[in-house]
């Protein structure tokens, strides 16, 4: 080593009464859809596919494209900055020493003699989003060592930390953390009070939510607009739709509604996917002093579309065009996307010539609904059209794009081609990719290039995550390989991540399954017998586990 290294149930109007004494001064609603660009600068996320297909890490994507996946026999030099090179080491020694004491595992970080900063530590971290233990000890370590050498972990630092313990629910370290970090100035941030309200909303913790919303005041926070439309979105996001609707009324006179926040709450109804309650609040707003945008047009549009009421939505989008109010790309990827959906492929392509005549601009969005329908009906000579003109227009294909194509392959020898043009393309590889990669390769049965994807997952940072686990123990599982599935099972668990609840149930089967099997085991062979082929399955098992 070198000597350096550089679903909450929705409140009652009673229950939202006595936790929060407030006035209800609507009726109480039940049940959703979001078009995740409609509202500006902000970030949504459909609640109905909480475990989003391509959910990639801002902030956090790899320099270069390595060869290895695509091809592990042409191997390129992969370039790196001094931080990932130290990064990489305290990963495979935080992984080493996994099983070590607390005090280990720092004695072993003293001797690495590492000149601390914080691009390190914030990399360090963000390759340990699903494995908390390793991250805060390090970043317990590195908060107490920086002292001597002089650094002291920024607000990112802190933040990145805080929303690692929250997404394996560790509230009681997180709000220590926070508790402290309140006592120094210039380490609670608006980032900071966002992470809160997510994790409280995505753990249904409401009355968390909005108690953290009101300490902006004591830590010399505004009670602000943006800061309660904030609140609003976390809510929305995490299915609390109702709540979010009753604080929006029951602070009007602190927070006056504006098409904004009116706005989230459409939108928030929509990703529940009721179209009933979409309808009431759009009646609402149109009925109200605020003037629906092009954003509320297209929110309501999204969730028509969603319902399958298609030709609605489509008259509804012409509508626009007429009235003057110019749709913009995302509204017009909407209407091709469920035009595609539906099958109606022509219309989309219609649609997606109108928009360069009318000097709407398509976006890799927009590409990417058509490049997707047109691969399920294998129509690749046209996909291939597509992909050229989105080159030739500077409009270049991003990781989505290319899981499309990558979904389409049907042999092992097809991939190398289509990794080849996204690192050509300048494309980054995120951990959605890699476990699609994954999955292929597990499916046809080829150990060597999934063995040689997880490593250079694991070495870029993207993993493995919970999806990776998913993957290899449901294909261990298909391919008659219990015992290693149960394997990557307990290593998964113990990494402190949460198995998806099929998951759950085929373990419990898979556990089912070999106790059954060893009580069906003939007595009369004897121990001696019966411990040879507990050996031998044993051998078995630790082989193939290797392989991977």
């Amino acid at each position: 080593m070198q000597s350096r290294f550089q679903a909450l149930r929705l409140y009652s109007r009673v229950n939202t009464q006595l936790k929060f004494k407030f006035d209800f001064p609507t009726q109480p609603r039940t049940k959703y859809s979001i078009l995740p660009n409609l509202i500006p600068n902000q970030q949504f996320h459909s609640t109905q596919n909480t475990k989003s297909e391509f959910n990639s890490r801002e902030g956090f994507e790899r320099d270069e494209f390595i060869g290895s996946v695509a091809d592990p026999g042409e191997r390129d030099v992969f370039r790196r900055d001094p931080n990932d090179e130290a990064a990489l080491e305290i990963q495979k020694l935080l992984k080493i020493r996994r099983d070590s004491s607390v005090s280990g595992i720092e004695r072993a970080l003293q001797l690495c003699k590492l000149s601390l900063t914080d691009d390190l530590v914030l990399n360090v971290l963000k390759r340990h989003r699903s494995n908390w233990k390793p991250a805060y000890v390090f970043f317990n370590w590195a908060s107490r060592c920086g002292i001597e050498s002089g650094y002291s972990p920024g607000c990112g630092v802190h933040n990145e930390i805080l929303d690692i313990l929250g997404r394996m629910r560790r509230f009681h370290e997180m709000t220590q953390l926070f508790d402290e970090m309140s006592k120094r100035k210039g380490l609670v941030n608006e980032r900071t009070f966002g992470v809160f309200l997510n994790r409280y909303a995505a753990e249904h913790k409401i009355e968390e939510a909005v108690g953290i919303f009101y300490k902006r005041r004591e830590l010399g926070f505004e009670l602000d607009l943006i800061a309660f439309q904030t609140l609003l979105m976390s809510l929305c996001r995490y299915k609390h739709v109702e709540m979010a609707e009753f604080l929006l009324h029951s602070k009007k006179n602190e927070f006056p509604p504006d098409i904004r926040s009116m706005n989230i709450i459409l939108n928030g109804w929509c990703v529940l996917g009721s179209l009933r309650e979409a309808k009431r609040f759009w009646n609402d707003i149109v009925r109200s002093k605020c003037k629906p945008d092009k954003f509320t047009y297209g929110i309501f549009i999204n969730s028509l579309t969603k319902a399958g009421k298609l030709s609605t939505a489509v008259k509804l989008f012409q509508a626009m065009w007429e009235k003057g109010c110019k749709p913009d790309v995302a509204i017009c990827n909407c209407i091709i996307d469920a035009l595609c959906f539906k099958k109606r492929i022509p219309e989309a392509l219609e649609v997606f010539r109108e928009m360069n005549e009318r000097d709407c601009q398509p976006d890799v969005a927009t590409y990417n609904s058509l490049i997707k329908h047109l691969c399920k009906i294998q129509r690749f000579k046209k996909v291939y059209k597509l992909l050229d003109e989105m080159e030739q227009k500077g409009c270049l294909p991003n990781a989505r794009t290319y899981v499309y194509l990558l979904k389409s392959t049907k042999s092992p020898e097809e991939v190398p081609g289509i990794l080849q043009r996204m690192e050509r393309n300048g494309c980054r590889m995120n951990s959605d990719s890699y476990n699609l990669i994954l999955k292929l390769y597990m499916d046809w049965d080829c150990e060597e290039k999934l063995k040689s994807t997880l490593d250079e997952m694991e070495r870029n940072g993207m993993g493995p995550d919970q999806r990776t686990y998913t993957v290899i123990i449901h294909g261990l599982y298909d391919k008659g390989r219990i015992e290693d599935a149960l394997s990557y099972f307990k290593q998964m668990t113990s990494m402190g991540m949460v198995p998806e609840p099929r998951t759950m149930l085929l373990v419990n089967a898979m556990n089912i399954k070999l106790k059954e099997e060893r009580e069906a085991e003939p007595e009369g062979k004897g121990l001696g017998n019966n411990a040879d082929s507990t050996r031998s399955s044993s051998r078995r098992g630790k082989k193939k586990r290797s392989a991977l």
